[in-house]
């Protein structure tokens, strides 16, 4: 799904811009698996590889990786660029 009708789902949405090779981004990775599972059927959440999605990232003003956004009913409720823990996502969820 692209990252236009991702942020318009129902619900409660959270997206992450990465890219394969940012150590940052690798350090989240476990991180984001472990919320999937965890949040599986409540939170919606989609990953886009800036390296695959660039034009995505641009008009979503990606400047650093990892990017995270939080949409409830397709408003942006929260942003943050850089590493952030679990329970720090979880609180924005």
């Amino acid at each position: 799904m692209n990252y236009q009708e991702a942020i318009k789902q129902p619900g409660i949405v959270l997206i992450e811009f990465y890219a394969t090779w940012c150590p940052h981004c690798q350090h989240m990775e476990p991180i984001m698996e472990e919320l999937e599972k965890e949040l599986a059927g409540k939170v919606k959440i989609f990953r886009y590889d800036i390296d695959q999605h660039k034009e995505c990232a641009e008009k979503a003003g990606v400047e650093t990786i990892p990017t995270f956004f939080v949409y409830k009913n397709g408003v942006e409720t929260f942003h943050h660029s850089g590493e952030l823990t679990a329970e720090q996502l979880l609180s924005q969820v």
